[in-house]
């Protein structure tokens, strides 16, 4: 039996069972793993619920433009019914998303805009002003407003509640999930709370929003509000999605942990997902003291993690901003102390790169001329031409050196310096911050393990 079209593929995801991260939990956690849905996230769903109610309503009419605010996500799972459905799309997002959201909303036929991210929501550049913009200029176009549009909450409601009811055969305690539009929360909580009220309902939120303390105060503190690097989730206002009196909890997490949490998934449980995953699984351990042996949670992990391989699954990006704990050149330059470079220029005797080899008890010299890096002179090297040429140490170092030690950034891991050095390259050259060489050789990098 065949299905219609895409649109039929979105819901009825699987409930997966977490083992090595949550081993030293008391309970069962499973993991809602939405990202099997076809525009690999959980707001298809939404999309999809928004699009019938606009349609039923009036507001959505045939050839008609889709437009909506998105941090890219809910606009994948708009341009997909927009194919389906035969509506153009045009979707406001902002300068924090990755590159590969807004790639796959292109490659989906969708026009978009990128507008900053550290303005306030009123502000005319926001991504919801321009798109509240759009829509008031373009004929036969409606605005969805996800964050305000109860269909979205309506959607899980109608579909993730139940599925999550019927697939733990009811025996759900707790309900851990990320808070952005407030959607996805409140909908399941609603439902689940209608089925057992004593259901825990955990929202997971980033330090820079304001939603934690507005649960817990009911005070909408700007204060509150800084700029964070999670995407997905966390907001500096309050959409009217969310209905507070079904959600017990809300707890913060930071941007690092979010991220390195993520990581984790992806290696220790096989689950490649986004941002936000990686924080609530995260929320979920730092509350899981008050967990216990018969608990049945259920952890919703939103998106794909192919949103995301240029920033939290990039050791580079994860280094820049102090996310990845891992030892780099620098890190070994700065353990064994600063040490002068001993160098030898093209024109030197070879005798005099020997001495220099026994003053400084060192096996690896880089070649110089005139400041520049020319070539590299090794001990190893100097062994095996030592027999063929009797007047070896009376030659200029240019007629014997070998190739240049490989150029690195002073911020490469060593794990990937390991691979540079081997038995015909015995050091790696890199750069500091004001232009001086440094230089690491196989020993430094034994010498670090452990350090």
């Amino acid at each position: 039996m065949w299905l219609n079209n895409i649109l039929e593929t979105i819901g009825n995801t699987p409930l997966i069972k977490l083992h090595k991260i949550t081993k030293h939990l008391p309970c069962t956690v499973l993991a809602k793993v939405d990202y099997f849905n076809p525009g690999n996230s959980i707001k298809d769903r939404m999309a999809l619920k928004m699009v019938e109610v606009a349609e039923q309503e009036g507001k959505l009419k045939p050839g008609g433009t889709i437009i909506e605010c998105t941090s890219g996500n809910t606009g994948m799972g708009l341009a997909l019914a927009a194919i389906v459905k035969g509506y153009k799309c045009i979707f406001a997002t902002t300068d924090k998303q990755s590159k590969e959201k807004i790639d796959i909303l292109k490659a989906v036929g969708a026009e978009v805009i990128v507008c900053p991210t550290n303005v306030e929501p009123e502000d005319p550049a926001s991504y919801y002003s321009v798109a509240k913009r759009l829509s008031s200029e373009i004929p036969n176009s409606f605005h969805f407003d996800q964050y305000n549009n109860l269909a979205n909450r309506l959607a899980h409601y109608e579909t993730t509640g139940p599925e999550i009811w019927e697939q733990t055969e009811g025996k759900i305690t707790h309900l851990v999930c990320t808070a952005g539009t407030g959607g996805t929360v409140t909908g399941i909580a609603m439902y689940l709370k209608e089925k057992n009220p004593a259901i825990k309902i955990w929202a997971i939120d980033v330090e820079g929003s304001l939603l934690t303390k507005y649960f817990r105060t009911g005070e909408i503190d700007m204060n509150e509000v800084h700029p964070y690097i999670s995407e997905g989730f966390g907001e500096d206002f309050v959409p009217d999605n969310y209905d507070m009196s079904v959600i017990d909890y809300f707890e913060q997490v930071s941007d690092k942990n979010g991220a390195i949490m993520a990581r984790r998934l992806a290696k220790e449980e096989g689950l490649f997902c986004g941002y936000s995953a990686g924080s609530c699984l995260q929320g979920l351990m730092q509350l899981s003291g008050s967990l216990k042996k018969d608990d049945v949670v259920v952890c919703v992990l939103h998106d794909h993690g192919s949103r995301y391989v240029g920033k939290i699954y990039n050791d580079q990006w994860m280094m820049e901003r102090g996310f990845l704990d891992v030892k780099t050149f620098k890190d070994v330059v700065s353990a064994r102390g600063q040490k002068r470079l001993i160098t030898i220029n093209t024109d030197a005797p070879v005798s005099e790169a020997v001495e220099l080899m026994k003053k400084y008890d060192i096996e690896n010299i880089p070649v110089m001329d005139h400041d520049q890096i020319a070539g590299s002179i090794s001990e190893s090297g100097l062994f095996q031409k030592i027999f063929e040429n009797s007047n070896l140490p009376k030659e200029p170092v240019r007629n014997i050196m070998e190739p240049p030690y490989p150029l690195v950034d002073f911020s490469t891991p060593v794990e990937k310096l390991g691979k540079l050095i081997n038995r015909e390259n015995g050091a790696v050259l890199a750069k500091d911050e004001t232009g001086a060489y440094h230089i690491i050789t196989k020993y430094d990098i034994i010498q670090s393990i452990g350090s």
